[in-house]
């Protein structure tokens, strides 16, 4: 049986809550203690009516009267001030605790590996994000101007109706019990709809995310009214999940306003009877009615507020799924130091899947690079050049074997420290939405100015860089959407010469080049790769003509392995796609 949603979310929020606990207990505190001081008014009120009804002397009575109002003022100020300390502490604790929040929730969603986010959408993960924090918000509105303020006015009105009104007091405690139980059925009926509103808002802000980033392709494929059609389907079971839920929160509403209605005449009728019998004054029977109608109005919000905290728990539950999902690449519980500094590479019969249920792509593959190599792969589409970097660095791990780099385990260290001693160069790489000085040195935190001009000099990037009215402080716009396909492989490159580490991955890295460019980004990378370990991944065999060996990867295993110039004499896989490259690429 599934775990129940609110049992799974509240102790997230209780871990940070727990480190700000005595401001949270004082603004409880508070707003408590200036609930039960707003319970006392109403006897005052009681008494005035008395004094009045039962004057004898104008004198006395305006004494007491004045008495009576000194103290409803005084109650009043010491309303306000508890009041004003639970806004203080309120406050004080929202802005720590949410803030621990986006923090730790920041934190369980990098943590998971290059895979789930290659599977997940991100307007999916920054919507989930979102509500869990807003869910705080909501939970903890509810439990404190709700649940416990409430709780305080239906106690303190109960001690007082006991007091004076025992029939009127068991009444209104049997009615509550009877509307409390009501409530918590539909609310756990109710759970069902929260969750499809959930699941639906999800899906509306994925395909969102997904249409916006590939607003590109929907030009050039005249694709507009198409996505509109697809996006209206989405919204469309949006609007039946909100529908249903709101369908049903009529039904509740019906249901508990007749139980209010019912508890409001029956209340005004006993106090009638009772006043008759002369059991209670007239005072009393304005004491009964102002408690009866403010706690009418706290009920039927206490009624709301449950849906609400429902529906807020079935909204952050969905980050709970996150967080509760174990990480498919996990560091060692005690990872060794790290032992890499020349960057010899091995791969020791290593099988790897992608899936349970997938074949093979590599199988009792083996495969060393000593340090300093220059290692050139190709291969036609799918046979597995790129899957042997994703290997390297951990963003997929293999199922048997194991991969090395200077003798050390690269599954004994963490993910940080392996990353941090290579570069990677992607086929397509990503910039931050921020200026091109922060995009460069981000492979390196603190980097001077000297020392980013300098990398992206050797990239060729400084030339369009200075063309900029900013210059290096020049903002990229989202995933850098500001720079041509080349622009953005250049500032790509300038991190990985700022980076400086042993180990140098070219997973086609001058793909968005022109020829030009390509020529002097070669010169750059032979300088670059001088006393490093380096892959490149091609299609473009211009590109690894120098390389120190080239290996042709089929099928994945290694049907070639030697230099260019040993590979065109041989006459192989590699020397038939040398002959027929379309303008230096590898026909597919």
């Amino acid at each position: 049986m599934a775990k129940n949603p609110f049992r799974r979310v509240i102790p997230y929020y209780w871990r940070q809550v727990k480190k700000y606990k005595w401001p949270f207990f004082m603004m409880f505190g508070a707003y408590g203690g200036a609930t039960i001081v707003t319970q006392l008014v109403p006897l005052y009120y009681r008494d005035i009516v008395d004094v009045i009804t039962h004057a004898d002397t104008p004198a006395l009575v305006a004494d007491r009267l004045m008495s009576l109002m000194l103290a409803i003022a005084i109650l009043t100020l010491t309303y306000n001030a508890l009041y004003r300390l639970g806004d203080y502490c309120i406050v004080k604790t929202h802005g720590l605790v949410t803030r621990a929040l986006a923090d730790y929730a920041f934190s369980k969603i990098q943590a998971h590996s290059y895979r789930f986010f290659s599977e997940t959408f991100a307007g999916s993960l920054v919507a989930k994000t979102r509500r869990f924090i807003q869910g705080y918000d909501s939970i903890q509105d509810q439990f404190l101007f709700s649940f416990w303020m409430t709780g305080i006015q239906f106690v303190s009105i109960l001690v007082v109706l006991f007091a004076l009104a025992p029939l009127i007091a068991a009444i209104f405690l049997f009615w509550c019990c009877i509307y409390l139980v009501i409530t918590f059925v539909f609310v756990k009926v109710r759970t069902k709809y929260d969750l499809s509103e959930a699941t639906a808002d999800s899906a509306v802000t994925a395909r969102l995310s997904d249409v916006l980033s590939n607003v590109l392709n929907i030009k050039i494929f005249a694709a507009r009214f198409r996505e509109e059609d697809t996006f209206g389907e989405v919204t469309t079971q949006q609007m039946k999940a909100r529908t249903a839920a709101w369908n049903f929160d009529t039904i509740q509403n019906t249901v508990q306003g007749l139980f209010m209605a019912l508890l409001q005449v029956g209340g005004l009728y006993f106090s009638i009877q009772m006043w008759l019998a002369g059991t209670i004054s007239n005072g009393t029977i304005v004491l009964i009615e102002t408690y009866l109608a403010g706690i009418f109005g706290s009920i039927w919000h206490l009624g709301k507020s449950i849906s609400q905290v429902g529906k807020s728990v079935s909204y952050a539950v969905e980050m709970v799924d996150v967080f509760e999902q174990t990480p498919d690449i996990l560091d060692p519980v005690k990872p060794e130091k790290v032992r890499i500094r020349k960057g010899a590479i091995s791969f020791k019969n290593i099988t790897f899947l992608y899936g349970p249920n997938t074949a093979a792509v590599f199988n009792n593959f083996s495969l060393d690079i000593p340090s300093g190599e220059r290692v050139g792969i190709v291969g036609h589409s799918g046979a597995g050049k790129t899957t042997i970097t994703k290997m390297l660095m951990r963003f997929a791990d293999i199922s048997k074997g194991s991969i090395e780099i200077d003798g050390q385990d690269i599954r004994a260290i963490t993910q940080d420290d392996l990353h941090n001693n290579i570069s990677y160069v992607p086929q397509d790489p990503l910039l931050f939405h921020r200026t091109l000085r922060e995009n460069i040195s981000y492979s390196k935190p603190g980097a001077t100015m000297k020392e980013i001009i300098t990398a992206a000099k050797k990239a060729h990037a400084h030339e369009f860089i200075s063309a900029f009215p900013d210059q290096y402080e020049t903002l990229v716009g989202e995933r850098g959407v500001k720079l041509s396909g080349g622009e953005r492989q250049r500032i790509a490159i300038a991190r990985a010469f700022l980076k400086q580490a042993p180990i140098l991955i070219l997973d086609e890295a001058t793909s968005s080049l022109d020829s030009i460019s390509e020529m002097y980004i070669q010169q750059a990378f032979n300088a670059l790769m001088e006393g490093k370990t380096t892959i490149v991944i091609a299609h473009r065999l211009s590109t690894i003509q120098k390389m120190d060996r080239i290996l042709v990867i089929e099928q994945g295993k290694i049907a070639e392995n030697a230099s260019h110039t040993d590979l065109i004499a041989k006459k192989g896989i590699y020397y038939s796609l040398w002959s027929h490259q379309a303008g230096g690429f590898i026909e597919e």
